[in-house]
């Protein structure tokens, strides 16, 4: 794709909503109170049935309201990047909270690096209205950040593609997101073949990132609220969904073939890690679904706690009981012996 250094001005913002009236409000006046007024804002109602419609009426025209047949979120976001008309379009789930500053801070990325194709800011996790003090960004493993170019004060960019980086930590969320619209146009917008299944966004990070200039915003300019209908707040479930979206993109993406070992080997991370989260919850139903999409349990560990779930009720819940108690004594030993 080639590069364009085109001036950029304006962006518009579109914010997909599914029966979350109580929570929408503050994510509108947050948007509302940007530093940078937007060109537009528009609504994607993806079939509300609660009081969304009324919600929504009072902000009269400051609003572009879709209305659209309940289909999930990619679809919605969809919809509004198709009606969008802003050189860049940022998205905003209707339960996340922008700082004043955000998109004055990403508009400044492309007026150092025009040719950028999508950003993405830092974030922190908002709990009972209150904006938590650990940065994603922050929990990074070693070398991710590697061979970021600087662009000026806490903004930076990768030059090739992040793709594989991606597979073993996920720190960029649709809410923390800025794309050049025509762009995203280009490359499908959001990937729907995925579905709606928990973590479906991964699949359209993961197609943006076999791109660059991918600019990257070191400061959390944006709050995730942790709710009880908020899938990323289950770990498992997110867990499961990003390796069956791997495995889905492996077969389904012909550029994939060169990370095809890397992509495995996280799938299987990744159903481990969801397996162990099971067995700590005694879901032993899903320990033995989990176990069966794993060719090989190479950890001891693991094959045990399969073993266990295949036992008879009784003997089970005794044996499983145990093991959780001695995992639990490893981890004070360890804590004790690191101080």
């Amino acid at each position: 794709m080639p590069m364009d250094s085109r001036p950029v001005a304006s962006i518009s913002v579109v914010v997909p909503t599914y029966n979350r009236a109580a929570l929408l409000p503050a994510t509108l006046d947050a948007i509302l109170s940007q530093t940078l007024r937007p060109l537009e804002v528009i609504i994607v109602d993806d079939g509300s049935t609660d009081d969304t419609a009324a919600v929504l009426a009072r902000y009269g025209r400051r609003l572009r309201v879709l209305r659209v047949p309940n289909g999930g979120d990619l679809k919605a976001r969809n919809a509004g990047l198709a009606e969008a008309t802003g050189d860049l379009v940022a998205f905003c789930d209707s339960d996340d909270l922008w700082k004043p500053g955000f998109l004055a801070a990403m508009l400044r990325m492309w007026q150092v690096e025009p040719a950028l194709r999508v950003a993405f800011s830092d974030f922190v996790i908002i709990r009972d209205d209150v904006w938590q003090e650990d940065r994603k960004f922050a929990d990074a493993p070693p070398g991710f950040w590697d061979g970021l170019r600087p662009l000026g004060a806490s903004m930076s960019v990768f030059d090739q593609p992040i793709v594989e980086r991606l597979l073993d930590f996920q720190p960029f969320f649709p809410s923390c997101m800025v794309a050049d619209r025509r762009f995203l146009l280009e490359v499908g917008g959001w990937d729907v073949s995925v579905g709606r299944r928990v973590g479906c966004d991964f699949a359209t990070i993961l197609r943006v990132a076999e791109h660059a200039p991918f600019g990257i915003l070191q400061q959390p300019l944006v709050g995730i609220r942790k709710h009880a209908a908020n899938h990323s707040a289950d770990v498992q479930a997110m867990n499961l969904g990003d390796a069956w979206i791997l495995e889905h993109l492996l077969a389904e993406r012909p550029s994939w073939q060169p990370h095809a070992a890397a992509v495995r080997a996280s799938v299987a991370a990744r159903r481990m890690q969801a397996l162990e989260i099971a067995f700590a919850r005694r879901d032993y139903q899903a320990v033995r679904e989990i176990a069966a999409m794993l060719p090989a349990l190479q950890s001891p560990r693991l094959r045990l706690k399969a073993q266990v779930a295949r036992l008879p009720p009784l003997v089970r819940e005794a044996s499983g009981a145990v093991l959780l108690s001695l995992g639990s004594l490893a981890s004070v030993r360890r804590r004790l012996r690191r101080g």
